[in-house]
């Protein structure tokens, strides 16, 4: 399998600052023994202990491990995701998760245990364009879960996909206006995701299967920056928007080029950079505009 490496950066990051020390924005969730006043709430320390349950997953193959990582954190050391990222969207989940068990009717049994129901119906809601456009490009979802999804064996790997696809969109930047771009890339990353789950063997090297992405930042690097530079080259194409559209691409003009099949086989994964799709409407030979092109009648 072809690999994007970042060189120069760090295969793993260990941790300088004590525990009790981390900076957070809401909610300490790094630390459950913290006195703060959210962790009173039961639907939080639920949330936040399910979280804390990596069982017996593949250890990655960098990074410091101890007691207090989460799956986030597997996560984050996998795939290369920066560190203030995979903090934030760990308190983004635990409130949104939180706050959907707060809203229940009837509480769980057990006050301590995260909802399956809450969870399954999160993970719809959050995956559903991702869903619907599988469905429109004819691809079988590399979401593997059970028909019900409310098996308590289901919360890790269901954590994981929801985790996966916030820690993508956590740093996309602009490439939010991109929908199906980003549905492209969390297809091809839960894809790894399930070979590893799986304990895939990678047939060139005979090793256990490893993500294509290495090395510290590399999402941003060798994903989200490449994207965004062919955005950015578009926009000074425009010189202000004073050329006409037929002659240079928008955000719509690049996602279009997400909701046709092609992108599977032109683009690739890793992103190949010598795809047409990375080359600028200011030169030959590039992607056009495959929708609807509006003309200038003035």
């Amino acid at each position: 399998m072809p690999r994007c490496y970042c060189p120069g950066s760090k295969s793993g990051r260990t941790r300088t600052t004590p525990l009790e020390d981390e900076p957070y924005n809401i909610i300490p969730v790094h630390n459950l023994l913290s006195n703060h006043p959210s962790l009173r709430f039961p639907e939080v320390r639920a949330v936040a202990s399910t979280l804390r349950a990596v069982g017996d997953l593949r250890l990655p193959p960098h990074g410091q491990w101890h007691p207090a990582i989460d799956l986030l954190d597997w996560l984050a050391l996998f795939f290369c995701f920066q560190h203030d990222n995979f903090k934030n969207k760990r308190e983004h989940l635990v409130l949104h998760l939180a706050n959907s068990q707060m809203r229940l009717s009837s509480p769980p049994k057990n006050i301590d245990t995260l909802d399956a129901g809450v969870l399954h119906t999160f993970r719809r809601k959050l995956l559903k364009n991702y869903t619907n456009w599988c469905s429109y490009l004819g691809k079988k979802s590399n979401v593997w879960i059970s028909k019900s999804g409310h098996s308590k064996s289901d919360h890790p790997r269901e954590l994981l996909y929801v985790g996966l696809y916030l820690l993508i969109w956590g740093e996309s930047a602009n490439l939010r206006f991109m929908p199906e771009c980003i549905c492209y890339i969390f297809h091809h990353m839960a894809m790894e995701l399930n070979k590893i789950l799986e304990y895939y063997i990678d047939e060139n090297t005979g090793q256990l299967v490893m993500p294509s992405l290495l090395g510290e930042n590399t999402f941003l690097h060798c994903v989200v920056k490449l994207i965004y530079e062919i955005v950015k080259a578009e926009v000074e194409n425009s010189k202000n928007r004073t050329v006409p559209h037929t002659a240079w691409r928008n955000y719509d003009d690049l996602n279009d080029y997400f909701w046709s099949k092609r992108c599977f086989k032109k683009l690739k994964w890793p992103l190949d950079v010598g795809s047409k799709f990375f080359v600028t409407s200011s030169r030959s030979k590039h992607v056009g505009k495959i929708g609807f092109v509006e003309q200038r009648s003035f």
